[in-house]
């Protein structure tokens, strides 16, 4: 075959190769099967807490990791949106391991596919979070072709409300999300409200200041009429004193919003510890009268590395 003709089947959509096996004279669910063929689950990992990691292979020696996780009446799937992340962020397992590529739309909506295709009829998955492997504004077009099948009624049919996409703080996908897709909820891995302290935590931030930063998510809350998010990880004697929450109280100010506090969960090659639970309590309540909500989040499957900041997309035999 001329190599002009050969197609990429990893880089479909599921209606993409449906369409493919109708036009070579296929039936539907050929197209479904090839589909399901090319991303595969080599591994799945259950928490003590009920959360079950997945590992996937996408091609050859490429994974990517997406995280089932309970609670009480929701079931969220946190999804990745690259094979690695490109931002090498210190405290993140995928970042310390680079950057092999985009997923394309079909890949990112295949791990909810399949995900649900292990569960009874009787359980809905019923949250998505972008907040996998990988910065989902760096991935853009391929993210919001898989929501347009996440939220699709001819799809997954799940609300847009119930989807949040997550990002270090990429300025013009805030922007461009806002005008594209208010109805989606953000949030953002803030991690530090003082720019030295952010710029060695997350190394992009450098071209993203917190005054312009700010200033979009402010952009984004009046454009969609929701709350943003703010995921802060605290990191012992890095972000976790009192000057660092005064910081983030004034960053919040005029921002409607919600903080979601994080323990840093233990990544193998990090020089990071977990803060003491004094120094988190007292960080928690500086904060609770001067921010509009606060939650301390529950990590959830630390026991198999499944907590924020921990997946690194490697294939285990075990």
């Amino acid at each position: 075959m001329n190599n002009t003709l050969k197609i990429n089947l990893k880089n479909m959509s599921l209606d993409e190769m449906i369409s493919l096996a109708n036009g070579l004279g296929k039936k539907r669910y050929t197209g479904r099967q090839l589909y399901k063929w090319i991303i595969v689950a080599l591994n799945n990992f259950k928490s003590v807490d009920g959360t079950i990691k997945t590992v996937w292979e996408i091609d050859d020696n490429n994974y990517i990791e997406s995280v089932l996780i309970p609670d009480n009446d929701r079931l969220t799937l946190c999804v990745s949106s690259q094979a690695g992340c490109p931002l090498g962020c210190s405290f993140c397992a995928t970042g310390l391991n680079g950057f092999r590529r985009n997923l394309s739309s079909g890949e990112i909506y295949d791990q909810y596919l399949l995900t649900k295709s292990t569960l009874d009829s009787q359980t809905r998955i019923t949250n998505i979070v972008f907040m996998g492997m990988g910065e989902p504004f760096l991935n853009y077009d391929n993210v919001m072709k898989a929501i347009e099948a996440l939220t699709n009624e001819l799809g997954a049919s799940i609300s847009a409300k119930k989807i949040t996409v997550s990002t270090v703080g990429l300025i013009d996908g805030i922007y461009r999300l806002a005008d594209e897709l208010p109805g989606l909820k953000l949030a953002i891995s803030l991690h530090s409200a003082i720019d030295d302290i952010r710029n060695k935590l997350i190394p992009i931030a450098k071209k993203f200041p917190l005054a312009k930063l700010k200033e979009s998510a402010k952009y984004y809350a009046e454009k969609s009429g929701n709350r943003v998010s703010f995921e802060y990880l605290l990191i012992k004697n890095i972000n976790d004193s009192l000057d660092d929450a005064r910081a983030l109280a004034n960053f919040i100010r005029a921002i409607p919003c919600k903080i979601n506090l994080i323990t840093y969960n233990p990544v193998e090659g990090s020089k990071f510890q977990r803060p003491d639970e004094q120094k988190v309590s007292a960080f928690r309540d500086y904060l609770y009268p001067r921010a509009p909500a606060i939650t301390l989040r529950k990590s959830r499957g630390v026991d198999i590395s499944a907590a924020c900041g921990q997946l690194a997309g490697h294939h285990n035999p075990k």
